[in-house]
């Protein structure tokens, strides 16, 4: 926690305490990892005009991609779509080795905007495949971050997307067995996973750090406070942000009696404020500010004017920008890897 300031405070006791309250998360929204992504784009537009072509959803949030596309970026599925020569950028979630191979070919110049609490999980996956353990990788089959991580050493990483896939784990030596995981997953289905894993390889490693991010970490803590006072938790944020579904889930689980995911405040169904005398509301990492003001409006307009900011700690972490964007001095694109031959 090296940096962090922590401030709690105390949430008022009982459902009916106020009528018609609001219970405002904080921390919520950007991340830094996010934040980094989303100026990296910008920037390289800034500084090498458009287009800017982006592998993926920069950032799982589908305002923040509209945005930058109206600024001039283009989102492609993958990089055999980018012009040869163009600049592309590889999104927070990371990629596997083997796309950089294909920028390469291509002659794209990249900028990698990839997290540093992601990359820093693919540095352990590395060290631990060359130190010849099998490692158990604790995420969701087909997220773009397990998909990149899992890339590093596709050999020797085995996924387990739960405590239902414990069982079917096989490794080579149970001597030699490290679990790691996705950075954005809730942290107690992640501990219950790992002591499965651990009743299964009693000599099973832990990573050096924990894996999970810390801004994921932070929005689901202030979410186990303020989610037992709660009638109603809206979590502002996409369907395909992993760490916004998780609040949801985590608001159920720890007390409220309904939570639901909507990216902007015209989702919110009316119906759904029926008895509910306090609302939460949250937002996942990749979530700008301008949106869950827009939630807070909507619920003014309706009588939920009294708005409680629920504070567990503030974050002051921050990430350079990428290398590529930090090595540029002037607006000339940066050079063009030399062609590759195959």
């Amino acid at each position: 926690m090296t940096g962090w300031i922590v401030e709690v405070i105390e949430i008022p006791q009982g459902r009916g305490a106020s009528m018609r309250r609001v219970l405002l998360a904080a921390p919520r929204g950007f991340c830094a990892g996010v934040d980094r992504a989303v100026i990296a784009v910008e920037r390289a537009l800034e500084q090498y005009g458009s287009p800017v072509y982006v592998r993926r959803q920069i950032v799982h949030n589908e305002y923040v991609v509209r945005t930058l596309e109206k600024k001039g970026a283009v989102f492609v599925e993958e990089t055999e779509e980018v012009p040869e020569g163009s600049i592309v950028v590889f999104s927070a979630h990371g990629v596997a080795p083997s796309m950089h191979d294909e920028a390469r070919v291509s002659r794209l110049v990249t900028i990698d905007a990839t997290c540093p609490l992601v990359a820093k999980v693919h540095k352990e996956a590395i060290r631990f495949a060359d130190e010849g353990f099998d490692i158990l990788l604790v995420g969701h089959e087909g997220h773009e971050e397990v998909i990149g991580t899992m890339g590093e050493a596709p050999e020797r990483i085995h996924l387990v997307d739960g405590a239902e896939d414990v069982a079917d784990v096989e490794v080579r030596d149970e001597s030699k067995v490290v679990w790691l995981s996705q950075t954005t997953l809730s942290v107690d289905e992640t501990m219950a996973t790992v002591g499965e894993l651990k009743k299964r390889f009693p000599l099973l490693v832990s990573p050096p750090s924990d894996d999970i991010c810390y801004a994921t970490q932070n929005r689901q803590v202030v979410v186990k406070q303020i989610a037992p006072e709660t009638d109603l938790l809206i979590v502002v944020g996409s369907r395909n942000s992993s760490n916004s579904v998780r609040l949801v889930e985590v608001g159920l689980e720890y007390g409220t009696k309904a939570a639901y995911l909507v990216d902007f405040a015209d989702e919110i169904d009316e119906v759904w404020l029926e008895g509910a005398c306090t609302v939460g509301v949250t937002s996942g990492a990749s979530v700008p500010e301008i949106l869950v003001e827009g939630v807070l409006e909507w619920l003014a307009k309706r009588g939920y004017s009294d708005v409680q900011t629920v504070r567990t700690v503030t974050e002051t972490q921050q990430f350079a920008l990428p290398r590529e964007l930090l090595q540029a001095a002037d607006s000339t694109p940066p050079s063009a890897p030399a062609e590759v031959e195959g």
